[in-house]
Parts: structure tokens; C-alpha cells; sequence
């Protein structure tokens, strides 16, 4: 771990966020998969992070094995149902997501849509485990939110088949649609109440957007 990251953990153990660095994504999985216990009730946001580190693969075998039960809101194609599990998702035991952006400072910044992930990260599970790559690293809450207009609202836009005119141009316009738009809310976290609530697990590999 290089001074760089070892000092972005020291950030966020001073704002009573938990932080843990990871070579890659592999070990970053490893970190992730062991904060959930035998028993637990897991739930998580949209993320291709998830994906990309095999945490969500885990978990499902985990849940097949009998080790932890799962709420999955992407499960079903189902708008009502997908919301109604998003909900239910608050009252986890466990619940993973990504960061749009961490500072060197240790501040999380994230735009959402829904509103499930960041309402998860503020307040409802027991634990949240927040997964980073290194490319989701700025140097201020200023460049984050516009790292997160300029990177990752217009792709996970185009991901999601949004019409929105970020996903045609690739920059942000703060668009109003009141139907496509996955820029609703947006939450800066600097500290947690919770001592060992929040968990942030940085990788020194590029993952998600």
C-alpha cells in the first residue's frame, strides 16, 4: 500500500468509517464477503463494481449454501416489485454498494436516482460495505461531483437506456425529466455517527464508472 492510500485510510478512520485496502479485485471480494456473517440479511445497490469483483456471485452461492438470505432489488423485471424490494433492502443486515467518488480526504460522494443506495448508505442497514477502485479517486468534493456528472452519470445513463441527453453527448445538461433523469439526489458522506457501520474497501484496480 502505497502512502497515498495509506493516508486516504486514515482519513476515513478519523471520519468512524472503517477503511481497508485491497491489491486487488479479488482480495477486495475477500474483505467484502467476510464482513457478513452467518445469518445475515443482505441487500445491495446498483453497481458494476458488485459485479466486477464477484461479490454478488458470492453472495448468491453463499445464499444457495444456506449462510445468508438475500434481498435482491434487480431480481425481477417488475417496476412495482423492484421498488417494494429496494425498500425492504433498508432493513438489512448487511448492504453493499459502490462509491461514485471518495476524496483523499476520505468523503464519499454519490448521485443517485431512486434514491435506495444512497438512502441505504445514510441510515437503515446495521452495515454497509462500500467498495472503491482507484479511478473513483479525487482530490476534493468539488472534483468528485464532477467526476460523477462527467464519468459516471453518462455511462451508467447509457447502461440503463436512459434517453437523456447526457447518454448522447456525454456531458451532463442537470437535466429535469421527470422519467429518465438518474441524477435526483445527491448525498456527500464526511462522517458516520455509527461506529462500525460504514465500511470502505479501496482497490488499487479501475472498477465501475
Amino acid at each position: 500500500m502505497n502512502r497515498k492510500y495509506e493516508s486516504i485510510i486514515k482519513h476515513l478512520n478519523k471520519r468512524n468509517i472503517q477503511g481497508y485496502y485491497a491489491d486487488t479485485a479479488e482480495e477486495a471480494r475477500e474483505i467484502a464477503v467476510s464482513l457478513v456473517a452467518e445469518g445475515d440479511l443482505v441487500s445491495w445497490g446498483g453497481s458494476q463494481t458488485l459485479d466486477q469483483t464477484g461479490i454478488r456471485k458470492t453472495l448468491f452461492e453463499m445464499e444457495k449454501e444456506g449462510k445468508i438470505a438475500i434481498i435482491d432489488p434487480y431480481g425481477t423485471a417488475d417496476p412495482a416489485e423492484s421498488i417494494e424490494a429496494r425498500r425492504k433492502g433498508l432493513f438489512s443486515d448487511v448492504f453493499f454498494m459502490s462509491s461514485n467518488a471518495l476524496t483523499v480526504d476520505g468523503e464519499l460522494v454519490n448521485i443517485d436516482g431512486t434514491g435506495n443506495r444512497v438512502a441505504a448508505l445514510t441510515f437503515g442497514p446495521k452495515k454497509v460495505v462500500v467498495v472503491v477502485g482507484k479511478n473513483k479517486l479525487t482530490e476534493s468534493l468539488d472534483e468528485g461531483v464532477k467526476r460523477v456528472k462527467r464519468e459516471a452519470c453518462p455511462k451508467n445513463a447509457v447502461r440503463l437506456g436512459r434517453k437523456t441527453p447526457c447518454a448522447l453527448t456525454g456531458n451532463c445538461c442537470d437535466c429535469l425529466s421527470p422519467t429518465e433523469t438518474i441524477c435526483a439526489t445527491t448525498v456527500l458522506t464526511r462522517f458516520s455517527l455509527t461506529p462500525g457501520r460504514v465500511h470502505v474497501v479501496l482497490v488499487d484496480e479501475d472498477l465501475g464508472f
